[in-house]
Formats: structure tokens, sequence, C-alpha cells
């Protein structure tokens, strides 16, 4: 299948893009969240970028939504309207905000486009009204089995934790780097040991880096803390499961089921975390014994094959029930379709 999606979430669509299909991904000259494009990253041959603007109609065959807003792109540049005339899924990345537990998803009750979650969690905190929903959870590429564990820190990832705060544990990071110095990963963490009051010297604030160097310098720390409060999951957390790090997180959202208690510890008590810290950082061995059953339950339940399986089945389900007149979709040469040759973009 051909199909069109935007690079929102760029961990999810790093999965994602691993499967069995060509994906075509809107891109601008000047980039930003409705032209990132593929944003030099190390994707599959069979990811193409294009000028959603000159793109035939004919040359999608469903398309993969994660904005509410994208509905009223598609149908403006392709003709087509997504669940109508064009098989389409919605995919939903975050928890509820505002009201919860009533708030109510933008496609809630609508019956054309049905509503993928990624956590169980996230399926049962959102009122999706009538509309049709299914969870198919994350799948990580594999890194491989990094862990090291040789510096007795404590490794967090998170994006803009000055920003978000609360929401992001943000509040909660003192506690810990009085256990252990923290290294924090993540975009916007300049500056962070400064706004929440902790000494230079206790946390050291790495920035966003490269994927692969990420895995290599974060499984270098003995623990990955995961103090998220009010996150879908968290797919750094299962990163770092992959990686063999054993894992503390708070008991909240969808964690309790990703994380089993042999793999570190889950609580909402966070002293028991804290607890659980310094056990760990004065035995490295049982570290590395909790990281390893970490790591075989990363790979059962969030493999990458398992999930590519599961988005196959509703793919495949779309297809074969397209909404449009009961046609099945054209069959236009992608090569033909208006594509931006790399020397023409300004990737950042």
């Amino acid at each position: 299948m051909r199909i069109l999606l935007w690079h929102v979430h760029g961990s999810w669509t790093d999965a994602f893009v691993r499967g069995r299909h060509d994906y075509l991904v809107p891109a601008l000259p000047e980039g930003g969240p409705w032209g990132l494009g593929r944003a030099g990253r190390d994707w599959p041959a069979s990811v193409r970028e294009v000028a959603l603007a000159g793109l035939d109609a004919d040359a999608v065959d469903a398309v993969v939504l994660q904005r509410p807003e994208e509905i009223t792109e598609v149908a403006k540049a392709l003709g087509r309207q997504p669940g109508v005339e064009l098989p389409a899924v919605y995919v939903e990345h975050n928890t509820p905000k505002g009201d919860f537990p009533f708030t109510r998803h933008p496609l809630a009750d609508q019956r054309d486009i049905p509503v993928v979650h990624v956590t169980h969690f996230n399926r049962l905190a959102w009122d999706s009204g009538s509309a049709a929903s299914v969870v198919i959870e994350h799948g990580i590429p594999d890194p491989g089995h990094l862990y090291t564990g040789e510096l007795p820190e404590l490794g967090v990832v998170v994006n803009e934790p000055v920003r978000r705060g609360r929401v992001t544990g943000t509040d909660l990071l003192p506690a810990f780097a009085a256990v252990a110095p923290l290294q924090v990963f993540g975009i916007k963490t300049e500056g962070l040991a400064a706004a929440i009051g902790v000494e230079s010297a206790r946390l050291t604030a790495r920035g966003d880096l490269r994927t692969r160097e990420l895995h290599r310098e974060l499984a270098r720390c003995r623990i990955y803390v995961h103090p998220m409060r009010w996150t879908s999951l968290g797919l750094s957390l299962l990163e770092a499961m992959h990686l063999g790090m054993p894992v503390l997180a708070l008991a909240v959202t969808e964690a309790p089921r990703a994380v089993p208690p042999e793999a570190g510890a889950v609580s909402a008590d966070v002293d028991e975390l804290l607890r659980c810290a310094r056990r760990l950082m004065a035995n490295p061995e049982e570290a590395r014994r909790r990281g390893l059953a970490a790591r075989e339950a990363a790979l059962e339940r969030y493999g990458l094959g398992r999930f590519l399986d599961r988005w196959d089945e509703v793919l495949a389900d779309l297809h074969a029930h397209p909404a449009h007149n009961g046609q099945r979709p054209h069959t236009t040469r992608l090569d033909e379709q208006i594509l931006i040759p790399a020397r023409e973009r300004n990737i950042r």
C-alpha cells in the first residue's frame, strides 16, 4: 500500500515506516510541523518525501492521520474525504488533556475513521463515544543489549522538562539527584539544574542526541528513571528496557502494564522508588539482572515484529473494505508523482 502520513512523532514513525509498504511523508522547504519530511532520519528507501500540494490523489491508498486538522488538509489537497473516499485511520498518541475522565476525543461518535490508541490506558481514558477504536501497542526497533551500567548515575529522557513541569515529574528530580547524579537527555534540557535548584555537579543536561548516540550514552547509566506523571507511556522507557537497563517508574497510566516487578520498581510511592535506586546503585549485579528482565519483557510485548504485524492487520482491513463507493484504491505508480529531490530540501 501507499500510505500518506506526516512526520509528527519521530520515535513512533521510526517504527511504523519499517513495515512492508511505501510511506509518503509530506515535506516543505521550510520544514515545520506540516512539512518535516524525513528530517535526516535513517529510514528505509520506502519512505518517500512528497509535495502534498502536487500529489496525485490516485497515488495514495490510505492515510494515517495523527492530528484532527489533517482531515481537512488531506481533503483539500487530494480532493478525497478521509474515511469516506479514502481509507483512513487516526492514531491517538496522547493521554487526554482537560476535564479527565470526561474528555471527548476529537473523532468521538464518527463512524468513518477508526481510532487506534497506542496504549490500553489511552483507550480507557478517552471518551470516544461510538467511534470504533482499537489498541496497537508500541513497537521498538531493537537497539541491542547495550547496557553497561558503568556510571553510578541515573539516566532520564524527557523533552522540555522546565516548561512541562509536573506533567513530566520535573519536580521529583531533586529527590533522585540526592541519591545519585542525573544525566538528563532530551529537547530543551538546558538550564534544568538551576530551574529546579539542583547543583550542577548533580545534574548534567545532555540535550537532544541522535538516536544511536542517545542509546549508547544512556546505557552507560546504572538505572533509568521514568518520572512522568501524565504521559501515554513514553517510548524512552521502552527503549531503556530494550537496552537492558533496570527501570524505576511512577505507577501511572500504562507503566504498570509495561514494566514487570522483576525489571526494577513501579510505584506511586516515590520513597519506594528512591530506596530501590539506592539498592541498585550499591548492587551493580542486581541492576544487571533486573535490566535483563526488562529487556526480555520489552522484546516480548513491544517488539517491532509484533507491532508491524498488528498494523498490517488494520491496514489490510482498510484496504479490503474501502469506504469510497466500495472500490479498491487506484494503482498509479508512485514514481510518477511529485517527489522532492534532496538538493531542493532544506532539512535542519
